[in-house]
């Protein structure tokens, strides 16, 4: 929705002219040069302002204190609060998000066609032909982190299809918006300030491309993963996700290190599950505080040894030591092909707290290399 500036927009009038003035250190502005230049404006086509936009930008200029104290110029910061715009598709985006609203507490959908979509003939032979080229890397990047060239190559082909597309969105724009829209507000307000601090210390705002939800690169990393975990690997003195393979490649290594990856540990395998089997029995009694509805999805853990005890067989390898703790997800239900997930899935959980997302990155790791 959009206006011209009059009579009962007097308001936005005003925010517009504090912010054409700046803030603090600049030229005071009286009450009565706000409403002199407002009652002029009521004569002059001014240009069409969306309500929207400037809501959004006085919200974040409750953040202005918050900007400095992390480091990022009030000079900076002023002059870049009235270039923000409220992007309305951002916020449809997330709120059909899982989990935001009590329609997604239904049953979650089978696996098999999110498999069929996303470790597809194409992105397969698209993860070979990579492979080919990046072993090198991929290779020295595993003898530092412990983290399999397959599964940093997997996680590069889901995120941005091994670099094809990074997304299109300003992420300054949508995570401001995200945290003016409120939902999770905390959140989206730390990465909006970290997003300026990139900027701050160099990163082109035409650079900073990506999701709706504020990932970006080639790794489609949050400004706040980028500023703790992205490397320069290519020695050029600034850790480039955006351009350099090499940099996205051992930024993702390094993110699965960080998050816990356990070198020499498959990251699961596919099993079949006995009939008969006592679910109950095997139900996890832990209740996780960060996405609960994932973890639930998951038995508690037992060792290699015990699940083979229990009747499980072995679909395929490699398969974890007998002493390895791994859970048990069936996620196209009962009588269908099962996963027994060791630590290391974890850490792919940790990229992305989805299972349908972790298991389908360890499945094209294991189509890549065959």
């Amino acid at each position: 929705m959009s206006y011209r500036i009059r009579g009962k927009a007097l308001v936005a009038a005003a925010f517009v002219s504090v912010m054409l003035a700046g803030s603090a250190g600049a030229q005071d502005i009286r009450e009565g040069e706000v409403a002199d230049d407002a009652a002029r404006l009521t004569d002059v086509a001014a240009p069409a302002i969306a309500i929207e936009d400037v809501q959004l930008r006085a919200y974040v200029m409750t953040l202005r204190q918050r900007a400095i104290d992390m480091g990022i110029t009030a000079a900076l910061f002023d002059s870049t609060v009235p270039t923000l715009k409220y992007n309305a598709r951002v916020v449809r985006l997330d709120r059909a998000q899982p989990g935001a609203s009590p329609a997604s507490q239904a049953r979650p959908p089978d696996f098999a066609p999110y498999l069929a979509a996303h470790v597809d003939r194409i992105r397969i032979n698209m993860g070979r032909a990579r492979y080919g080229t990046l072993r090198p890397l991929l290779l020295s990047i595993e003898q530092k982190t412990g983290v399999p060239e397959q599964i940093m190559l997997a996680i590069y082909g889901h995120e941005t299809g091994y670099g094809t597309f990074t997304g299109n969105f300003d992420l300054l724009d949508a995570l401001s918006t995200l945290a003016y829209e409120g939902r999770r507000r905390e959140l989206f307000a730390d990465e909006f300030l970290k997003a300026m601090l990139l900027t701050q210390r160099g990163t082109p705002r035409l650079l900073l491309k990506g999701s709706w939800a504020g990932a970006t690169g080639l790794p489609q990393f949050l400004p706040s993963i980028y500023l703790r975990l992205a490397l320069d690997a290519d020695g050029d003195g600034r850790a480039d996700i955006w351009r350099s393979e090499a940099d996205a490649l051992a930024s993702i290594g390094n993110y699965l290190e960080d998050a816990g990856w356990k070198p020499g540990v498959p990251w699961g395998l596919a099993v079949r599950v006995p009939e008969g089997i006592d679910r109950a029995a095997i139900r996890s009694p832990l209740a996780s505080p960060r996405c609960p509805r994932v973890f639930a999805r998951q038995s508690r853990w037992l060792t290699i040894a015990e699940w083979r005890d229990l009747g499980l067989q072995m679909l395929g390898g490699p398969v974890p030591a007998e002493d390895e703790l791994a859970s048990l997800i069936e996620p196209d239900g009962e009588g269908r092909t099962a996963y027994l997930l060791t630590t290391n899935y974890r850490s792919i959980l940790d990229y992305n707290c989805s299972n349908f997302y972790a298991l389908s990155v360890g499945l094209l790791g294991n189509a890549i290399v065959e």
